[in-house]
């Protein structure tokens, strides 16, 4: 398991990274809930928001494959992705460039398909 808790551990300190940026903005704008119409404001919420939605879901399937016996390279492979997927992500909305929303989106996508397969696939040759 401590492959996926390296990435953890990474993935952890950007979710901080996210939420800081949040309040900043927030403060910058005085801004208590919601976003105000601040667009800035709604991007950093959605990064964040986004990144909360996807990001734990991902580490647990992960983990299981860790703990599974997986071999550590493919767990590099998949956090390694989710880790940069997760960054593309998370700049593409901040500096509104849309392009590249998809390929971070893309990316962790990947990494959930790829670990929900070699889940069942486990399963099914047990």
């Amino acid at each position: 398991m401590l492959e996926t808790g390296f990435y953890a551990g990474i993935l952890a300190i950007f979710y901080i990274y996210l939420a800081v940026r949040v309040i900043k903005v927030r403060r910058r704008t005085k801004t208590k809930l919601g976003d105000g119409g601040n667009e800035d404001l709604m991007n950093a919420i959605r990064a964040h928001g986004n990144f909360a939605e996807y990001v734990p879901f991902a580490l647990l399937l992960m983990a299981i494959l860790n703990q599974q016996g997986l071999a550590p390279a493919f767990i590099h492979v998949m956090g390694s992705a989710l880790v940069l997927g997760r960054i593309i992500h998370a700049y593409s909305i901040t500096k509104d460039i849309l392009k590249l929303r998809p390929v971070g989106m893309g990316m962790t996508f990947t990494v959930i398909f790829a670990a929900a397969v070699l889940l069942i696939l486990k399963y099914l040759t047990v």
